[in-house]
């Protein structure tokens, strides 16, 4: 099983990103998947998650600006991520939520220049 999140870069503040996560080895149908950041000298914090059904939730930090989406034909889920701020700016990992199920894989560094 593996985790993978794609699609990080450096943007100007405003600008957007599409970010993929990418699961192998399983089926996840099953199980809301979320997405995740850490930043530099803090702990990881959760950002967005979305059921089986598609229903999504966010943190307030990113609530209006950030959309999680899910294709679990293809065991993939996203987030587009508008309105980038440089507070933003983060290593963004995917995994299950709660993150019982799967072992962290790779992240993806997006950097928000002011």
């Amino acid at each position: 099983v593996q985790l993978q999140a794609s699609g990080g870069g450096l943007v100007q503040a405003g600008g957007s990103l599409r970010l993929t996560c990418e699961l192998s080895g399983t089926p996840f149908a099953i199980y809301t998947m979320g997405w995740y950041r850490q930043a530099p000298g803090k702990q990881r914090e959760f950002v967005a998650r979305i059921t089986q059904r598609r229903t999504p939730e966010y943190s307030d930090a990113v609530k209006g600006r950030f959309t999680v989406s899910r294709d679990n034909a293809k065991n993939t889920w996203y987030l587009q991520m508008n309105n980038l701020k440089p507070e933003d700016t983060a290593v963004y990992s995917c995994n299950s939520f709660p993150t019982i199920y799967y072992s962290w894989g790779q992240g993806t560094q997006v950097t928000v220049s002011s």
